[in-house]
């Protein structure tokens, strides 16, 4: 998968701006449904788990009665105004990394973080400069997709892991396969170190989540590998996640964020909230998959789990 943007400040912050068009002029999918609800446009990010959001976002309003379509959209640097003036909607977005990229936006590069793993804490603070800019912040579901570490199998069933406490614990000398920020970043090494007590020896910068970081761990050269939560490829290198128990990681819940003038009523509020509570972290890495592995259609990925949910007619 491509990986989803967390937190600003965290490692994989940026991930998310990779790649994709401008929105203008990008519009990748129609709308099936009457339309007599009237226009909701979607914007999505040039991600994988992106565009996977913004097709379940389009059916499931397209199913609702609404013309619903979506719109590529560089980063959120692109998207963000356009949201604001109202030429999208609608955005599937990351609680904590929204709520640090407003606050930077109001307050200034050095402005003191408002995200934090409460996930409640974050969205209340999203919602305070979010209000402001003409936006309207819905409700976050238990879909996560936030910075994570994982291990070879074999390595976790040597020293009996399943969280990072555990590897703390365990005393093991540790050198993260992540990118090289990692070594002066809250989220990894000091965090790592400070909140866990793991015994980080040193950082092999082969990138956040990339395949020559997972290979690396799966080959014993590196222990951990800095990725996300929502990362589809884990198994195919034989790693799993070690559960971050303390929560060092900002609650990045996957979240809508709509033009409140626009697209502010109950109604799509209801809509997309039925969506949000019933999608899971598992159910994205799942979708995720799909498409980069099996090299499935979003749009059909999307079809199939909203009809399986029954959130959308067959």
């Amino acid at each position: 998968m491509a990986l989803a943007a967390v937190a600003v400040g965290a490692l994989t912050a940026g991930l998310a701006a990779c790649g994709g068009d401008s929105l203008e002029g990008k519009d990748d999918s129609g709308s099936s449904g009457g339309g007599k609800k009237g226009k909701v446009v979607i914007g999505a990010a040039s991600f994988t788990e992106a565009k996977v959001m913004g097709e379940l976002y389009r059916q499931i309003l397209d199913d609702a009665g609404y013309d619903a379509s979506v719109k590529t959209v560089a980063n959120r640097e692109i998207y963000e105004p356009q949201l604001v003036k109202g030429a999208i909607d609608v955005v599937p977005e990351y609680a904590a990394t929204l709520a640090e990229f407003l606050n930077v936006k109001k307050n200034g590069k050095d402005a003191k973080a408002v995200a934090s793993s409460d996930v409640d804490a974050t969205v209340t603070a999203l919602r305070g400069l979010a209000e402001p800019e003409g936006l309207k912040v819905l409700d976050a579901g238990g879909a996560v997709d936030q910075n994570a570490f994982a291990v070879s199998e074999s390595f976790a069933k040597k020293h009996g892991l399943k969280t990072l406490s555990d590897l703390g614990k365990s005393g093991q000398k540790v050198k993260v396969a992540a990118g090289d920020e990692c070594e002066t970043r809250p989220f990894c090494a000091p965090g790592l170190k400070k909140k866990y007590g793991i015994d980080v020896t040193g950082i092999d910068p082969k990138g956040v989540g990339t395949t020559q970081a997972k290979q690396a761990v799966k080959n014993g050269e590196d222990q951990l590998v800095l990725t996300t939560t929502t990362d589809a490829t884990l198994k195919n290198f034989g790693l799993v996640l070690l559960e971050d128990d303390k929560k060092l990681q900002n609650a990045d819940n996957i979240i809508p964020v709509v033009n409140a003038k626009d697209a502010g009523d109950k109604e799509i509020s209801d809509v997309l909230g039925k969506l949000t509570k019933t999608l899971t972290t598992d159910d994205l890495v799942e979708l995720n998959r799909k498409v980069d592995a099996e090299r499935q259609k979003e749009a059909d990925v999307a079809k199939d789990y909203l009809a399986s949910k029954g959130l959308i007619g067959k």
